[in-house]
């Protein structure tokens, strides 16, 4: 087969082509490592700058101080603002937030199981196209809409209300709004009326990789385990739950980080008492202690990055 000499003294079975473009693409051929660097330069850069700089320029703000008397910044680094995190107003605020998002996480994970292996093991054709359209529809209506639909819902003049009432249930839901730490005056104003929106805004991100993680496990274990004389409690205990873990866990990613940092859901629905997102915009915004602020934002963070760590151990990654 002949070949063509090019002027470096290479050799190519293709001609060089002309032009401008033509020369550039033959540049690129030649150096497929250069074309990989002119890709990733741009998003990296715009990942490093706007991301991971803005993370940076939050830590750093986190050490600073506001001092007392001039309500100015105090630019010199001091741990002082992270002692303010343990006085007993702004722990209770973390705790409250940490005990939210785990509660909606667990919900979610007994919600959805039961939904994901239907939909990983019975469901077949339509029923599964109908599936995926019922988990994700939810997900394509307005997120602010449907946190103030559930507002109208559980009001005291809610169609909750109207419902319990119609069924002579009054009295039950009375006793669950004078119970003294979940209730309130009505569902919309009680952390079981916020328990409730965040577990309907982000069940669809645990079904989902749950039910991608059950898909995977195969059919013939769970048929081997009854032949083996399991029970059908066995079965989930020691094959199904150990094989579907990863995706429990890759959603609860989802739910626990979602739910952390939120503070939209806490505004509209739910006592005055604040979480983590509100105490952030309230520290930045009317308070004006922009160090507090990024104290409080670094909390979910290192929450995360020791959540991730975790998860990533448990092989949620795969699932993802």
């Amino acid at each position: 087969m002949t070949t063509l000499t090019l002027s470096a003294g290479k050799t190519s079975i293709l001609p060089s082509r002309g032009g401008f473009f033509g020369r550039l693409s033959d540049v690129f051929w030649r150096h497929p490592k250069l074309l990989l660097f002119l890709m990733l330069t741009p998003p990296l850069l715009w990942l490093g700058i706007i991301y991971v700089g803005s993370l940076i320029a939050l830590l750093l703000q986190s050490f600073f101080s506001i001092d007392d008397f001039s309500g100015l910044v105090n630019y010199e680094f001091t741990l002082s603002t992270y002692a303010q995190l343990l006085s007993p107003t702004n722990f209770d605020i973390i705790i409250r937030t940490v005990v939210m998002a785990a509660l909606v996480t667990l919900a979610s994970a007994l919600i959805g199981f039961p939904i994901a292996y239907y939909a990983a093991r019975y469901a077949q054709g339509k029923w599964k196209a109908l599936f995926y359209l019922g988990v994700m529809l939810p997900l394509w209506s307005s997120y602010l809409v449907k946190v103030y639909a559930w507002k109208l819902i559980l009001a005291k003049e809610g169609i909750l209300t109207w419902i319990f009432e119609k069924l002579s249930l009054s009295w039950l839901l009375d006793g669950i709004l004078n119970l003294p730490v979940i209730g309130g005056n009505s569902l919309s104003v009680s952390y079981l009326g916020t328990f409730i929106v965040f577990v309907y805004i982000w069940l669809p991100y645990m079904i989902l990789p749950t039910q991608a993680a059950l898909e995977r496990v195969p059919a013939n274990l769970i048929e081997a385990s009854a032949d083996l004389g399991a029970t059908p409690r066995q079965t989930f205990r020691t094959v199904l739950l150990p094989l579907a873990l990863p995706g429990i866990v890759a959603g609860s990613i989802f739910t626990f980080s979602l739910t952390l940092g939120d503070y939209i859901i806490p505004q509209i629905i739910g006592s005055s008492r604040l979480f983590i997102g509100q105490a952030v915009y309230a520290q930045q915004g009317t308070a004006g202690n922009v160090p507090l602020a990024a104290a409080f934002s670094v909390v979910p963070i290192v929450i995360m990055a020791l959540y991730l760590w975790l998860a990533k151990k448990q092989g949620a990654f795969d699932a993802l």
